[in-house]
């Protein structure tokens, strides 16, 4: 009898050594006379568990983890193909608790299927959203995307719907769709997740978004830095219009939209839309002045909807589903779930797909386990390193895109970052405004010289005496405002958040007093 093996080919289990766990198994299952079929599935976002293992057996998968080479003779001698108990067992897969507690719409397939197969994908759920756009007038697939209360994910949270009624409303020739897969914010990895473990939702989001924009030609430009996803992305991309998902007749339907991947320059900054275009474009990353809007004025001069991986992974589900189904999950004004990304100095790192609503404590504390460092937690960094530095009061703050900008901060790519109670939080804000100096394109000079003044003074703040400090705050704080209201992107008018953040809140490690507590 043949028995099932899921080990992942994700870029995280890799970099812990999958690949010489599927070898250890493939020899020792030869010795024994076993017969096994190894699947190499995308990771389940078990980060600390990897590379997670998973036999399947008739009650369902079994999962082990984290799997070394050297396990394997001994997992083998167990009874892991019978799905035995053993020390590295964690049970059924779908009983963990981290898995059982989260909200998996975007990342309902991750870890279970073959990234690579096109049967795989359709039979768990794959296409029924194109299906039903192509049944659909471009308005009604529009609308469903503004029923839903998608935003983008990316970081700014524009509403995608009212992007696409623009790009669908303006008259061109030609139109664009743009995926900006350039993820560079520290502690994110879903963009990377999705592109490897699950490729074909995100042609079919793209698809879906041509076909009611009215554009035939799309580009996802994926950061340099992700080799193994610019290789799956192509493979997917060849399949998928080997299949008829893309090309001139897309599903028999008469209606046309093809694909490419573009490799990003490397630059931090060409996560900004208008960045990411010109150097699309063939030219050198810089920002571009605004208006012209994108969604008319785009790519090559054209209408061009423009949106991160996450957020055109979601419009699957969206059209499958329904609008109103996705519109259930969330609160207020930020509906449907989020791919969470718990990283830094934690415990149980890895991707936690929730509703808006859930609180920093519960997944940090709940999912993440706490620090791996043992020691509290100091601070928590939300929306990547221009995100704003979260101290505890904040922490059962509903995650809420408005919420959260009402205390000074950003829910950004869903990024988390935890930083236990030796953290340096002056050197921590010294960092975002040295990164801003390096990764500034350099058009605007609040962003290329505040940036780099900003180092300086951070600088003669953690050195000056106790008489003349006060001075040099007031000098940062009249920078970040420079910065904040006059940069041309996010890049330079973003910086300030980690910096003002951490002045705030921990103002004793810039030498300053601590800020007087609250009466209860």
């Amino acid at each position: 009898m043949t028995v099932r093996v899921y080990i992942p080919c994700d870029s995280a289990a890799l970099a812990v050594g999958a690949d010489e766990v599927v070898v250890a198994l493939q020899r020792g299952a030869q010795v024994r006379g076993e017969t096994v079929e190894i699947v190499r599935n995308g990771s389940r976002g078990l980060f600390w568990l990897e590379p997670l293992v998973e036999v399947q057996t008739a009650q369902g998968r079994v999962a082990y983890g984290p799997v070394e080479a050297s396990d394997v003779e001994g997992l083998l001698d167990a009874g892991l193909l019978a799905g035995a108990p053993h020390a590295l067992c964690h049970g059924p897969t779908e009983a963990m608790p981290w898995l059982q507690r989260q909200e998996r719409q975007t990342f309902a397939r991750m870890g279970i299927t073959d990234p690579l197969s096109l049967h795989d994908y359709e039979a768990h759920g794959g296409l029924a959203g194109l299906r039903r756009a192509l049944a659909l007038d471009n308005t009604a697939v529009v609308q469903e995307v503004l029923d839903s209360g998608l935003r983008g994910r990316g970081g700014a949270a524009f509403p995608a719907g009212i992007k696409w009624k623009t790009v669908a409303s303006a008259a061109a020739a030609q139109k664009y769709v743009c995926c900006n897969a350039d993820e560079g914010d520290s502690g994110t990895f879903s963009d990377r997740m999705v592109m490897e473990g699950d490729p074909f939702m995100l042609i079919e989001g793209m698809a879906i978004a041509g076909l009611a924009t009215g554009a035939t030609q799309g580009y996802v430009y994926v950061r340099s830095e992700y080799p193994h996803a610019i290789a799956t992305l192509r493979q997917a991309i060849a399949r998928a219009r080997a299949a008829g998902w893309l090309g001139a007749d897309i599903l028999g339907s008469g209606r046309a939209f093809e694909l490419d991947v573009r490799k990003a320059a490397g630059a931090y900054v060409c996560g900004e839309e208008t960045a990411m275009l010109e150097s699309l474009e063939g030219k050198r990353g810089i920002v571009r002045a605004k208006p012209p809007l994108p969604a008319l004025q785009g790519l090559f001069g054209q209408p061009t909807l423009i949106h991160n991986v996450i957020t055109l992974a979601s419009v699957p589900v969206i059209l499958a589903q329904g609008a109103a189904f996705y519109r259930d999950f969330g609160m207020g004004r930020s509906r449907g779930t989020l791919p969470i990304q718990l990283a830094g100095n934690i415990k149980h790192g890895g991707l936690v797909e929730k509703a808006f609503g859930v609180t920093l404590r519960e997944l940090v504390e709940g999912f993440g386990g706490g620090t791996a460092s043992g020691r509290p937690i100091k601070a928590i960094q939300v929306g990547g390193p221009l995100g704003a530095y979260v101290p505890p009061e904040h922490w059962d703050l509903p995650l809420d895109y408005e919420a959260y900008a009402a205390v000074g901060a950003v829910v950004g790519h869903g990024g988390i970052v935890v930083h236990d109670d030796q953290a340096d939080m002056a050197k921590l804000a010294r960092y975002a405004m040295e990164f801003c100096a390096i990764e500034s394109c350099g058009k605007c000079t609040p962003c290329r010289i505040g940036s780099t003044r900003g180092v300086e003074v951070i600088d003669r703040i953690t050195r000056a005496s106790a008489q003349t400090r006060p001075q040099q705050v007031t000098l940062l704080r009249d920078l970040c405002d420079t910065m904040l209201h006059g940069s041309l992107c996010a890049m330079g008018g973003m910086t300030p958040y980690p910096v003002l953040s951490a002045l705030d809140h921990y103002p004793q490690d810039f030498g300053l007093a601590a800020p007087a507590k609250r009466a209860a």
